[in-house]
């Protein structure tokens, strides 16, 4: 018998190969060649690969996928911002899109290994299935990559908006996730109020005094126009009213007072939140209410002002703001004169250190908190510490651009989960969304309540002046943002100063937050 005839014989050691052999090798290293190029142009393409290597039903299937993908997301991105927003604030659909993109991902690697396996020569050389496996899994990594972050943003936001976001309006009545919520859900109401209150439960706080509602505000926002008002009131006002048809009318029908003096502590606006609700019956404001202490300061704060029963409350866990900032990078402000960090004025402890006068500095979370919250032998320590805080938010809402959330997103969505409560339904997310780009656009408007402005008494305040410089300022700021719109030739340098005249009801917070060192209080 003879022998069979060797293909591709290899030449006696020594000697050159045949004049026939080489041409034969040549054709396999360019067709292994051809492979790379032909996987990789079918990792940007998925199917082509497959289409090429003659496999011409599963890259026609993969092709078709892949057009189907892009059909739907070139729909999705023409369906307009309010779509769009929609979407991104439904957790369910937030977690399908997770599950979605990891499902996304591994098949496009399937996809391009199994290109590149159908491509390549049939018995390719160790350095070539070397070469491959290092082009598979570079682009396998470039492709996987990205998706993986996305489905991980995706998760992230989910599970931020699950955690702080409920699935009930704020009366307590359930609403289906999935319910039609109506394009716009207060096109008969102007402006809607949302009570924020700044909780201390500081980690050495007794965990038997509760939260402590540190710094209280309500923002009064339209729903046209995004122009925003912040109303601070003192965390020592005293006499807060309520309602007469409300049921705590009863059980506080002088308000929350104690019949003899406004100085005594455990009647003061930040007192509500913990002893309202120890002395009332469970179930008075309604079995299915969650957080009774934040429903009692909504009703009350609200009926201070003027402005009804607040639509929302947000509580801002201090001890979590310092992580918030962090998240987002810091936040650059204004300091006009010594901030102190930590001390006790009472006790003579002096600040570990100062924050020092200077315009746009920028600071980091725990700095921020101090700005916030520094009194140690400040002039007026608790009204200015009111006047810095809404500074804070300002420099919130206007330095938290997109790039910089979609950076630091994560962070931003771990620390909120932390660090904010709310009864903000899920269901009007999207709108709120929207309503929030609005706000972004718009100067915020602030009035603190102090001695010596407009007859204020934290004791005994005046709550029909009180109630009539709420409107006023809210219809101050409206004129302002309308006179802007009306002035596009206004340049930010045309900025007004802040007027000191006596008349004006409310200060525009880009002003008032500017660097001011004649203020100095050092």
């Amino acid at each position: 018998m003879t022998e069979p005839k060797r293909v591709l014989p290899d030449p006696p050691e020594g000697e050159p190969e045949s004049d026939a052999a080489q041409p034969r090798r040549a054709s396999v290293a360019g067709t292994f060649r051809w492979s790379m190029v032909w996987t990789a142009l079918g990792t940007l393409i998925p199917g082509l690969g497959l289409w090429h290597a003659g496999r011409r039903a599963a890259g026609a299937t993969v092709m078709g996928l892949f057009a189907a993908l892009l059909l739907a997301a070139g729909y999705l991105a023409s369906a307009g911002r309010e779509r769009a927003i929609a979407l991104a604030a439904n957790v369910e659909v937030l977690y399908g899109v997770a599950i979605g993109l990891l499902v996304l991902a591994l098949g496009w690697v399937a996809v391009i290994a199994t290109s590149h396996l159908a491509l390549r020569p049939a018995s390719p050389s160790g350095l070539q299935r070397v070469a491959g496996g290092a082009l598979v899994g570079v682009l396998s990594l470039a492709v996987a990559t990205p998706l993986a972050v996305g489905a991980e943003y995706s998760r992230s936001t989910a599970n931020f908006l699950g955690t702080v976001f409920g699935n009930e309006d704020p009366s307590g009545v359930p609403t289906e996730s999935g319910a039609p919520v109506p394009a716009d859900p207060w096109a008969n109401k102007d402006r809607i109020n949302v009570l924020v209150i700044g909780g201390d439960s500081g980690t050495n706080r007794d965990t038997s005094l509760g939260l402590r509602a540190d710094a209280v505000m309500m923002a009064s926002i339209d729903t046209h126009t995004g122009v925003t008002t912040l109303f601070s009131l003192p965390r020592q006002t005293a006499r807060i009213p309520f309602p007469k048809d409300s049921p705590l009318s009863k059980y506080y029908p002088r308000g929350f007072y104690d019949g003899v003096s406004g100085a005594n502590p455990e009647y003061f606006l930040n007192a509500m939140y913990n002893n309202v609700p120890r002395r009332i019956p469970r179930g008075l404001l309604g079995d299915k209410v969650k957080n009774v202490g934040a429903e009692v300061m909504k009703i009350g704060v609200g009926e201070a002002l003027g402005l009804g029963k607040a639509d929302y409350y947000v509580i801002i866990n201090m001890d979590g703001f310092r992580q918030f900032i962090n998240a987002l990078g810091g936040i650059t402000l204004n300091v006009n004169y010594r901030i102190p960090i930590g001390g006790k004025t009472t006790e003579k402890v002096p600040p570990v250190g100062w924050i020092e006068p200077g315009p746009d500095k920028h600071l980091d979370g725990r700095l921020a908190l101090w700005y916030a919250r520094g009194r140690y032998q400040v002039k007026g320590a608790d009204y200015s510490r009111m006047e810095r805080q809404r500074c804070v938010i300002n420099a919130v809402v206007q330095q938290a651009k997109p790039e910089v959330v979609l950076t630091n997103f994560e962070k931003i969505a771990s620390a909120g989960s932390k660090t904010i409560e709310t009864d903000i339904p899920r269901r009007v997310l999207p709108q709120m969304i929207d309503l929030a780009l609005k706000v972004k656009n718009t100067n915020l408007h602030s009035v603190v309540f102090q001695p010596g402005v407009a007859g204020w008494v934290s004791a005994n305040p005046p709550w029909p002046s009180v109630q009539r410089r709420v409107q006023q300022a809210l219809n101050e700021a409206d004129k302002a943002e309308a006179d802007k719109s009306n002035s596009p030739s206004a340049s930010t340098s045309d900025k007004p100063k802040p007027s000191k005249s006596s008349s004006a009801k409310s200060e525009n917070l880009s002003d008032s937050c500017a660097y001011h060192p004649q203020k100095s209080q050092k």
